[in-house]
């Protein structure tokens, strides 16, 4: 008992910036997500669940909000494709190559999102360098559709993100003790069964914790998926923003935002259990 309460005592002081930071917030929204909206009067003084029910049934929401989701896992994957080998040849390489490799992921972060998105749009647009150079090459007679879809959003968003999913790898991939793989080695184990047999297992923490990051960041940004996507490319974040901000209709907002962080919490709740259960597996 008297470590749980020195524990509960210690970490008392972070919960309650959590309480009143997130979860304050949070509650404070979940009545207004169940007001009606009026047209030209605003927001109504009864309850309804049609907020709700709306995002379940209405084939334009569901789009919505599958397009998220499928958004969300492709960068996710596309992240952890690209970073995972970035990674192990970061683990794995002598001191300097290991700091110049570290900065060069670092040093998009300390750009300003808005500024790497626009760098993307000038690469990406029907006459941005990449169709320009394409087209001088021959390689195409038209300019290729880049921007204003799921293509662009993908590519600028999984440059966005790569690096977090990079800096959660390399210390998960630099703890596995190489000892393990020569023993494996010993046991007439070819380098892909060494991997997957004794380092993969291994990083799947730092995998899981990788993809989640990646994942929430991607079904949660706004300014992306606005300027890659474009107006017509609509996805929860976005729909957010417009309900609160342009139409003004604050009960659907409220409502998608809740949604949003429920399917956030579900994804997450299902990875850990998959992930505990391949773990005991090994």
């Amino acid at each position: 008992m008297n470590r749980r309460a020195a524990g509960a005592l210690l970490a008392s002081p972070l919960l309650l910036v959590l309480l009143l930071a997130f979860v304050g917030p949070a509650l404070f929204m979940l009545p207004l997500s169940l007001r009606e909206y009026l047209p030209g009067a605003g927001i109504g003084t009864g309850y309804t669940l049609g907020n709700y029910t709306r995002l379940a049934t209405d084939p334009f929401y569901r789009e919505v909000i599958l397009r998220s989701l499928g958004l969300g896992l492709s960068v996710t994957a596309l992240c952890l494709l690209l970073g995972y080998p970035l990674a192990w040849v970061i683990a794995h390489a002598r001191p300097r190559l290991k700091l110049a490799l570290t900065l060069l992921v670092i040093f998009p972060m300390l750009l300003n999102l808005v500024v790497r998105s626009f760098g993307w749009i000038a690469l990406l647009s029907s006459r941005g360098l990449l169709n320009n150079a394409l087209m001088d090459l021959g390689v195409i007679e038209r300019p290729l559709k880049l921007m204003f879809n799921l293509t662009g959003v993908l590519v600028g968003m999984a440059h966005i993100f790569l690096p977090f999913m990079v800096l959660m790898l390399v210390p998960v991939i630099q703890a596995v003790p190489r000892d393990l793989r020569d023993a494996a080695y010993t046991l007439q184990a070819g380098r892909l069964r060494a991997f997957l047999s004794v380092t993969l297992p291994l990083t799947a923490h730092g995998i899981l914790a990788g993809s989640i990051m990646v994942f929430v960041l991607t079904i949660s940004a706004l300014v992306t998926p606005r300027m890659l996507g474009g107006p017509t490319y609509k996805v929860m974040a976005t729909m957010i923003y417009d309900d609160f901000l342009l139409t003004l209709d604050w009960p659907s907002g409220a409502a998608m935002a809740f949604t949003l962080t429920a399917l956030a919490l579900a994804v997450i709740g299902v990875s850990s259990r998959v992930l505990k259960r391949w773990g005991g597996e090994q």
